[in-house]
């Protein structure tokens, strides 16, 4: 740096004599304005690129907030939401409404396929319920549709009841058949 320093000082009279050609300002000119238009663009692109990234992330969450909100009301509002009341109706006939499944499935009078049938049965009087659960959302103290909804636990558990004393009935009737035909062989 020095050597550089030492020649520029022994040779300043030669550098002060010879001037610039008359383009040299023209096109020195024109670099800088594409340097600095470049470097406006750019800036505007680092800006661009946060603008959209801000926007997929606002976006991205309304999305996620909406699917969330919707999926939650999609289900309806259960019996437990309007009160303990209605919370402790509705455990106690689920657990039994359980239990009555359990019973049907334990039952060996059917075979698999009528058990197959006849679970799919009680399932679409479950899309009743279902459907009175969207009905309550709109109408969360309407007691007609809390008086429906129980109503409906009711009468499944009515007609669980009796499909199960109909199985009872049949196995009943299978059992004396396998006595008196084993009475006979004797």
């Amino acid at each position: 740096m020095k050597d550089l320093d030492k020649i520029i000082q022994e040779n300043r009279a030669v550098f002060d004599t010879y001037e610039p050609d008359d383009d040299h300002f023209k096109r020195f000119e024109q670099k800088l304005n594409v340097f600095n238009s470049k470097k406006r663009t750019f800036i505007a692109g680092y800006i661009l690129k946060a603008a959209v990234v801000a926007v997929l992330v606002v976006l991205s969450g309304l999305w996620v907030y909406d699917n969330f909100n919707k999926a939650t009301l999609k289900d309806g509002i259960a019996l437990r939401e309007i009160s303990p009341e209605y919370g402790e109706v509705e455990m106690y006939y689920t657990l039994l409404v359980n239990q009555k499944y359990g019973e049907i499935n334990q039952c060996h009078s059917i075979d698999s396929t009528q058990k197959k049938m006849l679970v799919y049965e009680l399932n679409e009087m479950d899309s009743i319920y279902e459907n009175l659960k969207k009905d309550l959302i709109t109408n969360p103290n309407d007691q007609r549709v809390i008086n429906a909804m129980i109503q409906h636990y009711q009468l499944k558990v009515e007609v669980m009841n009796q499909i199960l004393q109909q199985l009872q009935q049949v196995q009943n009737i299978n059992q004396q058949k396998s006595e008196n035909y084993e009475s006979t062989e004797i």
